[in-house]
């Protein structure tokens, strides 16, 4: 009886701690899909103090689809427009620049993260995005439309790509 009741009190244990385990990977990792793609995780960095301007990116934006799509456009509450930005080195400076569009390949990955190629600029922030806000996120898409994904606030990951860019 004695050992029925700790090993009760064991697979309770351990089943609250894959609950917990389970909650603690879902509040770091969400996608949205839209068609064929996949949008792997939208997210934003703080603002910095005084700046008028953000960024938001994602992990990725996967198409398992058998044809391309395109990334046209984004709008949001948080800000009065959104661009679409590439980031490039021209010796040894960065340009970044307005783009019409990000393809998005059959069958490919393109990754829009922090200090990479690609990210959405938030022009004239409606308020300093900080570390935990959640915001919406309309994106418009050549093929798949218009989804809405929920774009979390975070502080890049130490060891993350830097190279990150005022506005």
């Amino acid at each position: 009886m004695h050992s029925e009741y700790f090993g009760r009190r064991l697979a309770l244990r351990s089943l609250a701690a894959i609950a917990l385990l389970v909650a603690a990977a879902s509040t770091h990792a969400h996608d949205f899909r839209a068609g064929s793609l996949v949008i792997d995780h939208p997210y934003a960095t703080p603002s910095l103090a005084g700046a008028p301007n953000g960024a938001a990116y994602f992990r990725s934006i996967r198409n398992r689809g058998a044809s391309a799509d395109r990334l046209l456009g984004a709008t949001t509450e948080a800000a009065e427009r959104v661009e679409l930005h590439e980031m490039t080195m021209d010796g040894n400076v960065m340009r970044m620049r307005e783009v019409p569009a990000i393809d998005l390949p059959a069958g490919q990955e393109v990754q829009l993260r922090h200090g990479q190629r690609w990210h959405l600029m938030l022009v004239n922030l409606r308020q300093p995005l900080a570390v935990g806000d959640r915001f919406d996120l309309t994106l418009k898409f050549e093929k798949a439309g218009e989804h809405k994904v929920k774009v979390w606030v975070q502080q890049p990951r130490a060891g993350a790509a830097t190279g990150g860019h005022q506005h």
